[in-house]
């Protein structure tokens, strides 16, 4: 590189500084890759099959206690103590891992094309996904800024399946195929749901503050019953909006309202906008949830 290179990147780079946000006294480099392999330890720790590399359970423990205390020094205010917030975590591991074997068996049972257990450890999108949601809601329960929604976009990016980890999901939770999926932060999920790809759990509008920019902290995304299916590209919005147990959300539904428990919500041919919902009590709504 000739001396006028030179001169015009270090004038881009005095530029850059001058005008750029100021540096913050603790610096994010590397902040991304960390969270990352932090996930994968915490996910191999608990099912070895998923690991990229020959690790034994301690070994990816002590790694992902190494990165975790990197992250938390990151992004912790000075006052919170983060050798308390690994304790947290790590005593939450088994319950995250029988949360993560109900996802897996529900997955299992759920999809005929599932050969086995580790076939969907290993190649549906839908486990690093939500193994890395469960993960990052406990750190989001213990309310540790940023690393719980870093550990979320990096699943979000590998899988196309995004679950904001202050949502609440129960037990046997199975995303088939997946991509596109949005789950908001306020989004409540019982046991035995099942969701197909484009499916999104999202707000319907916001309220606004006297400043006129969204209020934070307030009820804004559905609540899902126990053994509902939604399939794909269902919409589902608004933090006053339920849908009951054993319901069936038809394809591409718009709901905006609340549906109560054993009913099918169907798009009408009929009506571009509209829907039709008829009463499947008494039926197995899970018969019907194979594409």
């Amino acid at each position: 590189m000739n001396d006028t290179m030179m001169e015009r990147v270090a004038e881009a780079a005095r530029a850059l500084a001058e005008n750029g946000p100021a540096e913050d006294s603790r610096s994010f480099r590397g902040f991304r890759q960390n969270t990352e392999q932090l996930t994968d330890r915490l996910i191999a720790a608990m099912f070895p099959s998923y690991a990229a590399a020959s690790l034994s359970r301690e070994s990816a423990l002590l790694e992902a206690a190494e990165l975790l205390m990197e992250c938390l020094d990151r992004v912790l205010p000075r006052e919170r103590d983060p050798k308390a917030v690994m304790a947290s975590l790590f005593s939450a591991l088994p319950e995250v891992q029988r949360q993560l074997q109900t996802d897996l068996t529900a997955a299992y049972e759920g999809d005929p094309a599932a050969a086995s257990v580790n076939e969907i450890i290993l190649c549906y999108p839908a486990f690093p996904a939500i193994a890395a949601y469960r993960l990052a809601h406990v750190l989001y329960l213990e309310k540790v800024p940023l690393l719980p929604r870093m550990m979320t976009e990096y699943a979000h990016r590998a899988t196309g399946i995004d679950i904001h980890p202050g949502a609440a999901i129960d037990d046997s939770f199975f995303i088939d195929h997946g991509t596109g999926v949005v789950i908001g932060e306020t989004t409540t999920i019982g046991k035995n749901v099942k969701l197909y790809q484009h499916v999104t759990l999202g707000a319907k509008s916001f309220e606004l503050g006297p400043d006129g920019n969204p209020v934070k902290g307030i009820k804004r995304h559905p609540d899902i019953g126990d053994r509902v299916i939604i399939y794909a590209g269902a919409t589902i919005l608004g933090g006053q909006t339920r849908i009951g147990s054993d319901c069936v959300i038809g394809g591409s539904v718009w709901l905006t309202h609340s549906v109560e428990a054993g009913k099918m919500v169907l798009a009408s041919s009929a009506v571009t906008e509209g829907h039709m919902t008829r009463d499947i009590m008494g039926e197995n709504p899970m018969d019907s949830a194979q594409l």
